[in-house]
């Protein structure tokens, strides 16, 4: 087992800075999850720990060895791309067991250990079959039992999921999961899915544009945004962002409806972005005092509905209870759970507390 640390990373490609300083300890036996948007850069540092990518600038220690310059079959880590990487031509009991016929691996070790993994994977009855008479679920187990005979110090998992169905997503998840809490292993997964982030981490590394925008447990950044672009970017749907102004403690929408200011952000003035999740949104009794809007969608989903509604030229969502009686175009009133509230810069977006 082992921990990862990362100081000042940079990395560039030609004139182009991908990741311009980077800092990053994830602990021993640690699942961590990098999520962003496309071209933020979380591939890129998963290949760098893996070795496929150099480093220009920086240092990278896997345990206690710094590994800039260690070729990436000596890092002793294994990853799991989501494009599986089989050979067609081998048996699945023959990929999974492959790398450690390269490392001359005694036949009777190379057998209890495919075994044990197909059996926490529970693909035994596919381990005379080819990857071609599997499914993409199977082929994704493959993939990992692959990874998981070698006990390599960290599991590296490149976006797994990403070919998988929602179905199926959802079982391998779970999977994923299940095996970090058996193998008490180092694993950083990649995804751009946040919803994957939630459910899987320990611990979250939200990136943007190659810099880390807050590090910290599933709740932390769910509850506890460092800055806009995490609270918009964790939760699904997203958080709702409202222009506003403070003024002697009183927050007021852009049509003058008043709401009282958070306590956490007293002694703000002036212009600000209010974001408020969907489901600390709620539908008040007709003649109450709130936001009146405009439905103009309705999305019933059996355990709640989802409401949207649109002002200046964007749209909103609030989540409702599911017996809710609304259709669109009907108008409705809308009071803000403000505690559970945030408060954002205009300017940078960082968060006001």
């Amino acid at each position: 087992m082992a921990a990862i640390h990362i100081k000042g990373l940079v990395k560039r490609y030609a004139d182009v800075t991908v990741v311009p300083s980077l800092d990053l300890e994830i602990r021993d036996r640690e699942f961590v999850v990098f999520v962003g948007p496309s071209g933020c850069g979380k591939s890129t540092l998963l290949r760098i720990i893996a070795g496929l990518e150099p480093i220009d600038g920086g240092d990278l220690f896997i345990g206690e060895n710094r590994v800039n310059d260690v070729a990436p079959a000596q890092r002793d880590i294994a990853m799991v791309f989501q494009d599986y990487a089989l050979y067609p031509h081998m048996t699945v009991r023959d990929n999974m067991g492959f790398g450690l016929e390269m490392r001359h691996t005694p036949k009777d070790e190379i057998a209890r250990r495919v075994d044990r993994a197909a059996g926490m994977l529970r693909i035994e009855p596919y381990l005379d079959r080819k990857p071609k008479a599997l499914s993409g679920g199977q082929r994704q187990r493959v993939a990992m039992g692959r990874a998981m005979v070698r006990n390599p110090k960290v599991f590296l998992f490149d976006e797994p999921l990403s070919n998988l169905d929602a179905k199926l997503r959802g079982e391998v998840r779970t999977e994923i999961k299940a095996l970090s809490q058996q193998l008490k292993t180092t694993m950083i997964f990649v995804t751009h899915d946040q919803i994957e982030a939630m459910t899987m981490a320990d611990r979250i590394v939200v990136l943007k544009d190659g810099r880390v925008q807050q590090f910290g447990t599933p709740e932390e950044v769910y509850k506890t945004p460092a800055n806009q672009f995490v609270a918009g970017f964790i939760g699904s749907p997203t958080m709702n962002f409202f222009a506003v102004e403070i003024d002697n403690g009183t927050l007021r929408m852009d049509d003058g409806t008043p709401f009282p200011l958070p306590a956490h952000c007293a002694g703000h003035h002036g212009a600000a972005v209010l974001g408020v999740r969907p489901e600390h949104m709620q539908v008040l009794h007709a003649g109450a005092a709130g936001l009146r809007v405009q439905v103009s969608v309705v999305e019933p989903l059996g355990s709640d509905t989802l409401v949207y509604f649109d002002r200046g030229g964007k749209r909103f969502v609030a989540r409702a209870e599911p017996d809710l009686q609304v259709r669109p175009g009907d108008t409705i009133t809308l009071g803000f759970e403000m505690d559970k509230s945030h408060l954002f810069s205009t300017t940078d977006g960082a968060v006001l507390r």
